[in-house]
């Protein structure tokens, strides 16, 4: 099962010219810069922009080969723009109802399970000219799957919404990860929505794919950008031990040895994320002893890549885990760091992300 094609068009100044094998299931984030032809790649994957003698497979239907070409009303796409695109002469229902009675095929998803999926069902009744920037984007989601997509599209689902919008959104977008047996393909700039919710990663420039793979081997290869990035980061799984009330304390179990989580007490032998920016990474040769900092791990390092501004990318590993830490060139020289060296990382903090 896999998303696979090959497009090759021009647009005024721009060019598209990607060629790409994607999971068909699970989520493939994209990424890049303005102008990278991230809604490009989306527009093709729709059908809305036509690539003449492109290519396209989605788990094993042919969208596209060459000039055989499936238009975009006959095929089975949820795509979520931007700016939502809802009816606002209809409310909430009457959205969906539209949407369910346009599908062209028999497996189109009841709104009842839409609404369940999305959390909709207080806001059934109310016009979508009174909803909240979140709300509306939950509609918009929730309207692509009742037309029983083989593939959800979705374009900056969270852009434009401030921190409480956002919070009102992912983690209905979450629960779509779990649930959902179709591929969904997510473009956005936030580094954040990517670690949250992505398992595959795209990076994309000047029209061009010029990396993907799993989420966690494109974020942490020193060869990319996000690795130089000031959000650089990498995301570990972690299994819940046990909750110390005292301190107000999570232990989690990583490959690489135990981590602490303050906050709310989470469920014991649950498997969760937890986020690791690169800035909150230090290394110390040998193992800390008098320190507040609690998490701390032993390492090897893997590669010390240069950066800009007088800084290093270092790439470690911890058990079967990769890191990230940022450091000056000057602490690389003082502690004669090189690859292959075990030493031990401290973590300043912890976010959890599932």
């Amino acid at each position: 099962m896999s998303i696979r094609g090959r497009f090759r068009h021009s647009r005024g100044d721009f060019r598209l010219d990607v060629d790409f094998d994607l999971p068909g299931r699970g989520v493939t984030g994209v990424q890049g810069p303005s102008g990278a032809g991230k809604t490009s790649l989306l527009r093709a994957i729709a059908g809305l922009d036509r690539a003449p003698g492109g290519q396209l497979n989605v788990n094993g239907a042919d969208w596209q080969r060459d000039k055989d070409f499936v238009p975009p009303h006959r095929r089975r796409v949820g795509y979520v723009f931007q700016d939502c695109r809802l009816f606002p002469h209809l409310d909430v229902r009457g959205n969906l109802a539209y949407a369910r009675r346009r599908a062209d095929n028999r497996d189109a998803t009841p709104e009842t399970n839409a609404t369940r999926l999305l959390g909709l069902a207080p806001l059934l009744d109310r016009a979508v000219t009174g909803l909240s920037g979140g709300e509306q984007r939950r509609v918009a989601i929730a309207r692509a799957l009742v037309r029983g997509p083989d593939i959800l599209l979705l374009d900056e689902p969270l852009s434009g919404l401030d921190r409480d919008r956002r919070a009102d959104v992912l983690p209905w977008l979450e629960a779509l990860h779990r649930e959902l047996e179709i591929p969904v393909v997510l473009v956005s700039h936030d580094p954040g929505d990517i670690d949250r919710l992505a398992d595959h990663l795209v990076l994309m420039r000047d029209g061009r794919i010029i990396a993907s793979g799993a989420v966690q081997d494109i974020l942490t290869n020193p060869g990319l950008p996000p690795s130089h990035s000031d959000e650089a980061a990498t995301v570990i799984a972690a299994t819940v031990e046990h909750y110390e009330p005292e301190w107000q304390l999570n232990t989690l179990r990583t490959s690489g040895g135990s981590l602490h989580l303050p906050g709310e007490p989470l469920p014991p032998g649950e498997t969760v994320r937890v986020r690791v920016a690169a800035r909150d990474v230090s290394i110390t040769r040998s193992q800390p002893l008098e320190t507040s900092i609690l998490n701390y791990l032993p390492a090897s390092i893997d590669t010390l890549d240069d950066m800009k501004g007088g800084q290093v990318v270092a790439r470690l590993h911890s058990g079967k885990d990769p890191y990230l830490a940022h450091l000056t060139r000057r602490s690389v020289a003082a502690l004669k760091l090189a690859p292959g060296d075990d030493v031990f990382i401290q973590v300043k903090s912890l976010a959890l992300i599932s």
